[in-house]
């Protein structure tokens, strides 16, 4: 049998899907040679909170760079991560697991 490869495109925030194909391969390949697309999950993603559904949005500086690709994005805001640790942490603290994963995630 052959090796088993396959090409994704980050996600920010991704879909179990996302790592049961990085589970089943012989190689995995981030695809960030390509044009970045704005207002995707390149750099966002929905969380559910008791508010409903909320955006978590890494902000990237795109303005009048259309053909950018992935790996050429550049964060527009260092403060992002913060934030959304935050936000992660109000919204999640409660959850089972949370205090088991959390240090690690936080590391990330």
């Amino acid at each position: 049998m052959g090796k088993r490869i396959a090409a994704i495109q980050s996600s920010y925030i991704p879909w179990k899907g996302y790592f049961d194909a990085i589970n089943v391969v012989d190689e995995f390949i981030l695809l960030d040679e390509v044009q970045f697309t704005k207002r995707d999950w390149r750099n966002r993603n929905k969380i559910k909170t008791s508010q409903g559904i909320q955006w978590l949005t890494i902000p990237v500086a795109v303005k009048g760079r259309y053909l950018q690709r992935i790996d050429e994005t550049r964060i527009a805001d260092s403060g992002w991560a913060q934030r959304h640790w935050s936000t992660l942490t109000h919204t999640y603290r409660r959850a089972a697991a949370f205090d088991d994963v959390a240090p690690r995630l936080e590391r990330v």
